[in-house]
């Protein structure tokens, strides 16, 4: 039942209206530029956590998210309880103040919703970190925010301890576990206990305020924290609730939709598309900290997922993959692909499993919330990304005058919209490059249209290697190849996978009269860095080609190595 909390919250969310007037961003005179064929957005007023709970009166006791693994889980109404109890917990009892960064370094765990929720309800700024980072990679990304809290798990601790030491930090370290937990760490259930919530009268928050800061890798090889508002959040979810791009069913008394929780919540498509978007709709979410087939599969049909949100590898093992078979697909209505773009051969195979769902893939950045182009609920371009998402617009702009092209024609991806980032987090000169003054968006990826307005992804100008859907930057791991005192030159480039749809591949140049294994190279990147930024090949050759500046000429290598 919904509780006195929730019906007081509930109260506050109600007297207020949804959006404002309506806007339209339609107002461009230039040609060729694409926009939606559906109607425009309304410009959000609502910070995330109204836009979340703004229905939680309509499904309190449904389940909100449930571990695959465990068996553990909360209703929407438990995780609305423990969110606004952690967000007073975190000002009375951590001293936390308006725009304080915590920090979640979590997988994927169904205590992941009231933990985000909480810190912006206490009106803190939420940044999410891969749970799986090595110590380096974790300074840098607490040094850059200036976490002044993390909630982890004792899976992460020893690594995260290391990095506080060493940033020589203290700061409060909350574990969801709750047993034999390291001295001096804070239990999150006693955090989120029942408690006097008046504080959070207190917190004044704006829907242009920054809510969170996920990283987004970059062309400089080192992480970028890009700043998302409420508005640019509420924006793109507000977008996704459009009639002809919607196509998750609300829960009602007799149904709830079901959805597994694979992709990493601490990724923006984890985050935004999937879980605060979902969440609105009152969908369960089956957590998986790791996707591991045999549990994937057998969550589909034990839970009977209604929707799959999946990434391309994922999608040729569903299509491909022998020990998947029509029932494991039988209850499936939708799948959205994102991260990168597949063949209409990859997708045609899961649809000869199940000729009645929907597929489609969607295209978007950390910087535009995850969110840029989707195809329609009715969609059967399998090539194709989609089409804009409403209140937004996409130009193909010619890589020298930078005009925008007609179709057919590929330049570089530009988008505009209500959902494009802030910026990047202490780092003005990254934003410039990236964000021209009237708005636009420069994306870096290669792409074109055609004359029915279908957008197409065709190459990357940022030359990230995305391997199962993470991007790794060729200069971070140049940089630490460049480190070992026998390499003089180095080029990274990502190369086909069957698996991991790339993986980096290193292109070293030894110190003249030096002798080294390609083993050597890569125990001393590969023990540096996470799992899916490992090189697995490494190549010697004479010289790397460069242009009079200096630049890698990453073309040349590929076409006389690769």
């Amino acid at each position: 039942m919904t509780t006195v909390l929730h019906r007081r919250v509930l109260q506050v969310v109600s007297k207020r209206k949804l959006f404002l007037p309506i806007l339209s961003r339609d107002n461009s005179t230039e040609k060729n530029i694409l926009r939606s064929d559906c109607d425009s957005i309304e410009k959000p007023r609502l910070t995330v956590t109204e836009f979340v709970w703004q229905n939680l009166d309509r499904w309190p006791d449904k389940t909100l998210a449930v571990c695959a693994v465990t068996g553990r889980g909360y209703t929407y109404a438990q995780t609305h309880r423990l969110s606004v109890s952690f967000a007073a917990s975190l000002l009375k009892k951590l001293k936390l103040q308006h725009n304080d960064k915590v920090g979640i370094v979590l997988p994927n765990v169904p205590e992941y919703p009231a933990i985000a929720l909480g810190i912006l309800e206490a009106g803190c700024i939420a940044s999410m970190m891969n749970p799986a980072y090595t110590v380096d990679e974790l300074k840098h990304q607490i040094k850059l925010v200036e976490c002044k809290a993390i909630v982890t798990s004792k899976l992460s601790y020893p690594n995260l301890c290391k990095a506080l030491q060493e940033l020589k930090l203290n700061i409060p370290m909350i574990l969801i576990d709750n047993e034999d937990l390291p001295e001096n760490t804070i239990k999150f259930a006693e955090l989120a206990e029942n408690t006097d919530l008046d504080i959070l009268k207190s917190v004044k928050r704006n829907v242009k305020d920054t809510a969170i800061l996920p990283f987004s890798s970059g062309t400089t090889g080192f992480p970028k924290a890009v700043e998302l508002t409420h508005e640019s959040i509420c924006a793109l979810n507000s977008m996704i609730l459009t009639p002809r791009i919607l196509a998750v069913q609300e829960a009602t008394a007799s149904f709830q939709p079901v959805l597994p929780a694979v992709l990493p919540l601490f990724h923006i498509f984890g985050f935004n598309v999937l879980m605060l978007n979902l969440m609105s709709r009152g969908v369960k979410l089956v957590t998986m900290p790791v996707f591991k087939p045999e549990l994937y599969l057998d969550t589909l049909i034990r839970q009977k997922a209604n929707h799959l949100y999946i990434v391309p590898p994922m999608a040729i093992f569903l299509g491909k993959h022998p020990a998947v078979t029509p029932r494991h697909l039988d209850s499936v209505i939708d799948i959205i692909c994102g991260a990168a773009s597949i063949s209409s051969g990859d997708a045609n195979a899961i649809i000869e499993k199940n000729k009645k769902l929907i597929f489609r893939q969607g295209y978007g950045l950390t910087e535009t919330n995850g969110g840029a182009t989707i195809g329609y609920n009715d969609n059967t371009n399998h090539d194709s990304v989609g089409f804009p998402f409403p209140s937004s617009e996409i130009k193909v702009a010619d890589l020298k005058t930078q005009e925008a092209l007609g179709p057919g024609q590929e330049g570089e991806i530009w988008y505009r919209g209500l959902n494009v980032m802030k910026g990047y987090y202490k780092n003005e000169a990254a934003t410039r490059e990236v964000l021209t003054e009237d708005g636009w968006f420069k994306t870096g990826d290669i792409g074109k249209y055609d004359e029915n307005k279908y957008v197409y992804i065709t190459d990357r100008i940022k030359e990230l290697i995305k391997v199962k859907g993470f991007q790794v930057a060729p200069a971070e791991l140049e940089t630490l190849l460049r480190s070992h005192p026998k390499i003089v030159d180095c080029a990274v480039l990502g190369i086909p996978d069957s698996v991991s749809g790339e993986v980096p591949k290193a292109f070293v140049v030894l110190q003249p009269g030096q002798n080294i294994k390609a083993e050597e190279v890569l125990e001393h990147v590969n023990n540096k860095v996470t799992q899916f930024k490992k090189i697995k090949e490494v190549q010697f050759v004479d010289a790397i080609p460069k242009n009079p500046a200096g630049k890698i000429l990453r073309k040349q290598l590929k076409e006389k190595y690769c």
